[in-house]
């Protein structure tokens, strides 16, 4: 009797401790982000720090993770990389959709992915983009190894370009085949999601107007052909791969605020369980997270150290995100 007094006593103590140290660990402050790789997991909710792994077993029954980045930051894409593969551990039935190739590309993404192709002429064929080495090389050889579908899930290049130039109406242009591979409503809307882009478009020198025009207009058509078009191919990746989890990679401004490829997936399927993970600036000069006036960008947030400054110069910045959200390589509108 006394060795199960003192046994009971022991395991009530070690409980004790692990939750005493649980909610230490949960109130203990966060430390910023040590460097450029570096990403701290916040619950924005009650705004507890988490490990991937603690992410993953919240995630593990979630129909689709959507984890936003910023192009080219190395804790965005170390993030999904280690994500990506803990998700994997608890359901391997798991499908890789990028916004970073684009669908008509995908024949080549699968020549690679069968091993018909090596990687360099996977990159030309699929005109994979300039970072794709060191950002997303990691995640599709990962998808590889494991014989997991990899989706294209972006709108053709081209066919975003001449949207920008000459409006929606050039889809009416395209063949049967072309059209087909789009959705049947390219456009699908959010007014939240017009304001976010007028605002990083124009910013203290773009439009106040409530209704676009002319090229911003056109741009923003764009923008949604993106949007509604990696909506469609994750939809069409849970019908061709039942019961599968999707994990997106996307720009933030797409899946931020729920906006964007979110809000069409949201409309179109609503008895998903989506997830959306955001990434946050922590600024040099502050000492905390800052959590508070962020914690409407996504279901999980990750603080990250802010990139280098592009522009100081207000026009050239303005400029610059016009051309960003509008860039395809050159071809013909004909």
């Amino acid at each position: 009797m006394k060795t199960l007094i003192l046994a009971l006593g022991f395991a009530t103590l070690a409980s004790g401790c692990a939750a005493s140290h649980s909610a230490r660990m949960a109130h203990e402050p966060m430390e910023r982000p040590a460097s450029q790789y570096d990403a701290r997991l916040v619950d924005p909710a009650t705004g507890q720090a988490l490990s991937v792994q603690a992410l993953a077993t919240r995630l593990a029954d979630t129909d689709i993770v959507i984890i936003g980045e910023h192009h080219g930051h190395h804790a965005s894409h170390l993030l999904q990389a280690r994500l990506q593969q803990a998700l994997w551990r608890l359901n391997p039935r798991q499908v890789l959709t990028m916004e970073q190739f684009n669908l008509d590309h995908q024949p080549a993404l699968d020549d690679y992915l069968a091993g018909h192709t090596g990687e360099t002429e996977m990159r030309e064929d699929a005109n994979a983009w300039d970072n794709y080495r060191a950002s997303y090389r990691p995640l599709v050889e990962f998808a590889k190894q494991h014989s997991l579908p990899v989706i294209a899930a972006n709108a053709p290049a081209n066919t975003v370009r001449c949207i920008g130039r000459l409006g929606p109406d050039y889809l009416e242009r395209l063949d049967a085949d072309e059209r087909r591979q789009l959705p049947d409503a390219p456009f699908l809307d959010t007014p939240a999601y017009k304001d976010k882009f007028v605002e990083a478009i124009g910013g203290s020198h773009g439009t106040k107007d409530d209704e676009l025009s002319g090229l911003m207009l056109n741009t923003y058509k764009a923008q949604l052909l993106r949007d509604n078009t990696m909506a469609a191919r994750i939809l069409e990746a849970r019908e061709r791969h039942p019961d599968h989890q999707v994990i997106h990679l996307t720009g933030t401004f797409h899946s931020e605020d729920r906006l964007g490829t979110v809000a069409v997936l949201e409309k179109r399927a609503p008895d998903l369980t989506i997830a959306v993970i955001s990434p946050v600036n922590w600024p040099a000069d502050a000492d905390s997270p800052p959590l508070e006036k962020h914690r409407e960008r996504g279901d999980y947030l990750y603080f990250i150290q802010p990139l280098p400054q592009e522009f100081r110069d207000d026009e050239r910045r303005r400029e610059a995100m016009t051309e960003r959200f509008s860039r395809s390589p050159e071809a013909s509108c004909d």
